[in-house]
């Protein structure tokens, strides 16, 4: 499972440069159940509800979000970051000692919340009995809610983790009909995540790797494949997607 996890990590990390998020995707939450939790009602990029993305002990503390571009939190490559953004990281971030129910060896946990308002990329590869590695992705973006209904929510997992409250761009159909959908669809309990909305590149690596992708909410227009994947459905991409990916077989080797 984290292993998987660990794959699509790199997929990242050789598209951005960048450091990449290890997060379980913990929770949904809706507008209602915030509303009957903290009292406050939701608003804006939040009005649709979003998923509570939290790692148990450690993430990146790129993820803080203190890194920023023309005044907007960013994750940079490494070569970029500034020495002062490297302290605000660090003063970002409070090290707990471990939950000794997930890590009976003790250690240190890295608790910090990500600044709102940073394009990512959510992404999974799953291992499918009899198909193989297939690969999901979600762009949206952080959000920022107020202190206190921050606390008040990440106290029901774990205050001494990392926290992400990500809300991804829906379609209004499919599994991104709304943000539980993307929540529901989603094959696994871990997620990568990515700065920036970089769906495009990872379903066109993922096709010259053939693995098929089952879920993207990016737009037709940004999406390349080789030319070759319209011999086997132009007018049905996805499903040509999975064809061509079985018929010209996996680029290093048989799958398991």
């Amino acid at each position: 499972n984290d292993s998987l996890n660990g794959t699509v990590m790199l997929f990242g990390h050789l598209l951005t440069n960048s450091a990449q998020i290890f997060a379980d995707v913990r929770t949904y939450w809706s507008p209602e159940a915030v509303k009957r939790v903290t009292g406050h009602t939701l608003t804006s990029d939040a009005a649709g509800g979003f998923i509570h993305l939290i790692n148990s002990g450690a993430a990146t503390l790129d993820a803080t979000g203190r890194q920023t571009l023309n005044g907007q939190p960013v994750m940079k490559p490494y070569w970029e970051i500034e020495q002062d953004e490297v302290d605000e990281c660090l003063k970002a971030t409070t090290w707990y000692p471990a939950n000794t129910g997930y890590f009976r060896g003790g250690g240190f946990s890295s608790q910090f919340l990500t600044n709102g308002g940073m394009p990512v990329t959510m992404s999974r590869i799953n291992i499918v009995k009899g198909l193989g590695p297939v690969l999901q992705l979600a762009e949206g973006m952080f959000i920022d809610l107020p202190e206190k209904v921050a606390q008040q929510l990440d106290d029901r997992t774990d205050p001494t983790w990392p926290t992400h409250w990500f809300v991804p761009r829906t379609t209004g159909s499919g599994p991104f009909r709304d943000v539980y959908s993307v929540m529901n669809n989603w094959g696994a309990n871990h997620g990568a995540v990515s700065y920036g909305h970089i769906g495009a590149d990872l379903i066109a690596l993922a096709s010259i790797l053939r693995i098929p992708v089952t879920m993207a909410n990016v737009t037709e227009d940004r999406i390349f494949r080789p030319s070759a994947w319209s011999m086997f459905g132009a007018q049905d991409p996805m499903g040509a997607d999975y064809r061509a990916c079985a018929n010209f077989g996996p680029l290093y080797g048989k799958y398991c």
